[in-house]
């Protein structure tokens, strides 16, 4: 699977000389807690980052003004990315290394088309665990229960099934298990 299946295309920017104030708005509206920084509205290539957490100590609690206060001052401008056509494995690796919860997605001119967060690939993992519950539940009951029957159920491999019976009352788990 590659980035731009994942990604969200798009994403509300800010410019440099935008104010720490204009940015925030943007984070409200959005629901976001990061805002990409582009140096303009019509090439879009990145220049940083601004995160709710950089207004929340660099303003905030510096006392500064946030309506005076542009956000190049307080920006991060050392932003890790990935390309659209990258495996998003490669990204999720990126994340991980560089401890940040997204990346922006960057096209072949540094331009920005889009941004991979936690919570997109979260959703990309629950759609995936959904297919292999929907492949179990398909698959004829002679099929899937004969060899998960030959096999004992602390050496199977975990599955989409296993996951579901976490929270699930003792007389649901017992049910479950005599039916996988």
């Amino acid at each position: 699977m590659l980035c731009r299946d994942i990604m969200t295309p798009d994403p509300k920017f800010c410019c440099p000389q935008d104010s720490v104030t204009r940015a925030a708005e943007i984070m409200c509206e959005e629901d976001v807690g990061p805002v990409p920084v582009v140096r303009d509205q019509n090439d879009r290539k990145l220049e940083g980052i601004i995160t709710d957490r950089d207004v929340a100590i660099k303003v905030v609690a510096a006392g500064r003004d946030p309506r005076s206060t542009c956000v190049q001052d307080i920006m991060s401008k050392d932003v890790v990315t990935c390309c659209p056509d990258d495996d998003y494995s490669k990204a999720l690796e990126t994340m991980a290394r560089h401890q940040v919860r997204r990346i922006p997605v960057l096209d072949e001119r540094g331009s920005l088309v889009g941004i991979i967060s936690q919570a997109d690939v979260a959703r990309q993992s629950a759609e995936h665990e959904v297919g292999e519950v929907v492949e179990e539940i398909s698959q004829p009951a002679g099929v899937g229960h004969t060899l998960g029957s030959l096999i004992p159920r602390s050496s199977r491999p975990r599955t989409a099934m296993d996951s579901m019976q976490v929270g699930c009352s003792r007389q649901r788990r017992v049910w479950l298990e005599a039916r996988c």
